[in-house]
Formats: structure tokens, sequence, C-alpha cells
């Protein structure tokens, strides 16, 4: 079993260093801890029987910068407590914190310095061991499980759920924040994928978690059955969300065993509150919505860029089917699909008749002759003023109507 291994690689290097060891995960919850008792203070003592460690000695911890660090730190003894000095051993992969170390000091004279001096001859075992948690913190495991729960109930409004996550580290205590939203478009994926709605969430929890370690904008992860979600910083990157994006491609052929299919990224506006994250939500999942109907909108999108398609995410699952009469007459007339793709490529380049004869491989005088029957069929010019809006609303409501439908996932 993992456990059993973990608990091995601690005495191994208990051993290696002769003191007591101890192990917990980024929340503090004790994981494992070595049999080595020759000087076990009341905190140490405490802790291997509760299994958490109190507030007050976590307040001293974070004090002396355990929270950032990303070396071995010496925190010094607090006779109040009943604390002997000890060295916390942040670990790490690739940037991403799993767990700490700690090593406790024998006694008041035993100095931190020497434990600091041992560190690196236990070097690669320490490191082993940050792989073996890493592992562990996988969407299996259930301390992962149910913070993901956690997490995605507070993206859904969850009242609870919201109290709970304020008091995450990830959360740093402030935002704002930004929720992402990474989806596979389902023509590309196996329907075999989606059989098992557990087993399609546990795949992008997986990917959602390998996809981002290491990557330090993005502070959470989560999977539904249909998509990932993550939590990231206000301030996030195009480029740690390229990162990301090409991460998750990699994964699903790791993961799943095929290759992956288009998978889109849509970014929400920054959300002050962990109450606003359900709000965050829905715009990263309509901004995904947009992407995967509107490929020109580009990856990673976000929600102040979709345009009109905000207010279609707005209207949501009403939207209707058709509400333009000149539409209507277009699509009946375009039995061979000529005439409605340039009318909406004309409306995106606006107007520009070159860039839509570049882009579709067409004679400008090709253009103008298919605008030419399309005037004809609705009887008006369709570049002019209250038409233009119609029709291209009509052709953006249409794309929508082919969106991916997870809005209550």
């Amino acid at each position: 079993m993992q456990n059993q291994v973990i608990e091995d690689v601690v005495e191994s290097i208990a051993r290696g260093l002769e003191r007591g060891l101890s192990l917990e995960d980024p929340d503090g919850v004790l994981l494992a801890y070595s049999s080595h008792q020759t000087s076990a203070d009341r905190v140490r003592v405490n802790f291997l029987l509760s299994k958490k460690v109190p507030a007050d000695v976590s307040e001293w911890q974070l004090r002396h910068g355990i929270g950032q660090a990303v070396r071995p730190v010496a925190v010094p003894a607090n006779e109040e407590l009943g604390m002997l000095g000890r060295v916390c051993v942040p670990l790490l992969v690739r940037g991403f914190r799993v767990g700490y170390l700690w090593v406790q000091q024998q006694s008041n004279e035993d100095p931190a310095e020497g434990i600091l001096a041992a560190l690196p001859a236990v070097r690669p075992t320490i490191d082993r061991l940050a792989e073996l948690l890493l592992e562990t913190d996988t969407a299996s495991s259930e301390r992962r499980t149910q913070r993901e729960a956690t997490f995605l109930a507070a993206c859904r409004g969850v009242a609870t759920a919201v109290e709970e996550l304020r008091g995450w580290r990830e959360l740093a205590g402030h935002g704002p924040w930004r929720v992402a939203v990474v989806h596979e478009l389902p023509e590309a994926a196996p329907s075999g994928d989606a059989a098992d709605p557990n087993e399609a969430a546990l795949l992008q929890r997986t990917l959602a978690l390998q996809a981002t370690v290491g990557v330090a904008p993005v502070l959470f992860s989560a999977g539904a059955a249909e998509f990932s979600v993550l939590l990231c910083h206000s301030e996030v990157g195009r480029n740690a969300l390229h990162q990301v994006l090409d991460r998750y491609r990699a994964e699903v052929a790791k993961r799943a065993g095929r290759l992956a299919g288009r998978s889109v990224l849509g970014l929400s506006e920054p959300a002050a509150d962990p109450r606003a994250l359900a709000g965050a939500l829905l715009q990263a999942q309509h901004t995904v919505q947009a992407v995967a109907v509107d490929p020109q909108l580009g990856v990673p999108c976000s929600y102040a860029d979709i345009g009109v398609y905000q207010f279609l995410g707005a209207v949501g699952w009403q939207a209707p089917a058709l509400g333009s009469i000149h539409f209507a007459e277009l699509r009946e007339a375009d039995r061979l699909g000529e005439l409605l793709p340039v009318l909406e490529l004309l409306y995106d380049k606006n107007g520009s008749v070159q860039d839509v004869a570049t882009q579709l491989h067409l004679h400008r005088s090709s253009v103008y002759n298919r605008l030419t029957r399309i005037r004809s069929i609705i009887g008006v010019d369709p570049l002019a003023g209250m038409v233009r809006l119609e029709l291209h609303l009509a052709l953006k409501a249409d794309r929508w109507l082919s969106r991916p439908r997870f809005e209550r996932a």
C-alpha cells in the first residue's frame, strides 16, 4: 500500500538524521511519523494523538515563514507551547507543495544548524517522499476528493462550502480570483469515456491536477464529469494557461490511452469574494461554450472577449431556435451552405471582402456575387443597419444552439 511505502520512507529518513520526524499535509493533518522517540516534546505528543496541528502551534510556525518557504526553515523553540525547536522541510514537486516534513531537535542544546547540515545526505530520499505524496494527492485520495467536492460546491453557491473555502491556504485569505474551465469537446472523445460519470470525473480530476502542478497562478483544481475547474490568481497570464492546456492534452493521452481531442479553456472575470465564485463558474462555462461553437474566439479565452455570447449565455437554456425571418429565409435558400458562411465572416471581419475572400479561398468577385444572391433572397441589403444586426445575432444564436450542454453539470 502507498501509505506503508510512505511510512517506510519516513523511517528511513529518520534513521539517516537520527531524530524524530513527523509528516503532515499542507493543511496540517498528520500523515506519518517515525518511531524514533528519544525526545518527544509536548507539541509532538499532542500532534501524534490528535492528528492535527493546533491553531496556536500553526500560528507560531506560519510566523516563521513555512507557508511560503521553498527551503528548510528553522522554527525556534516556544516554551509557552511546550515546543522544542525543529526544522521544517517543505516538500515540493515542480513547485507544487505536497506537505511538510518536520525534524525535531532533541534538546535546546541540539542546534538547528546540525540538522540543516545533515539534510543534503538524505535529500534524494526526501525528494522521493515528495513524489509519493504527489501520487497520493490524486483525485482518488479521500482527502483530495473531499476538498474538490467542497470547492465545486462553493462554485455552485452552497453557503457552507463557501464559508469553508474562506479558511483555505490556497485562497490566501483574500481575492480576487478567476475561475477557469477546461473542456475536451465530446465529438473528439469516444462515447465510452462518459459512460460512467464517476470514472469521467476521476479522469478530469487527475488531468486537472497533473496539468497544473507547478503552475503558480493556478491555486487549486477540481474535476466534474465533463470538465475541469481551476481556481486561478486574478493576474493569471496566457502563457500559464497555454502551459496548462498543453499538459492537459498530454495527460489525456497518458491517462485515457487515446489522442486528445480539441480542448478549450474559458476564463471568468475576477471574483473578489468566495460568494462570487458561483457567478465566475458560470462565466467560465459560457466562455467554453462560446469557444466550442465559434473557434475564431481562440484559446484561452476570457469571458469579456466572447461578445454577444455573453447575452446568449444569460438567456441560457431558453434561447429560441429561430427569431429572425430574414435568417429563416436565407437558411431555407442556402442548401449548399455557400451563403451563410460568407455573410457571417463578412460581419466578423467588419465588412472586409478581401479578408473574407482570403480566408475562404475565394475570388473577391465570388464574395460579391454571393452578397448579391443574399440581397435578392431577403429583399434588403444585408450590410445595412438593423438588418445587419439582426442577421449577425441570428447567426451567432444558431451557433449557440450546438454548444456543449453542461450548465447544470
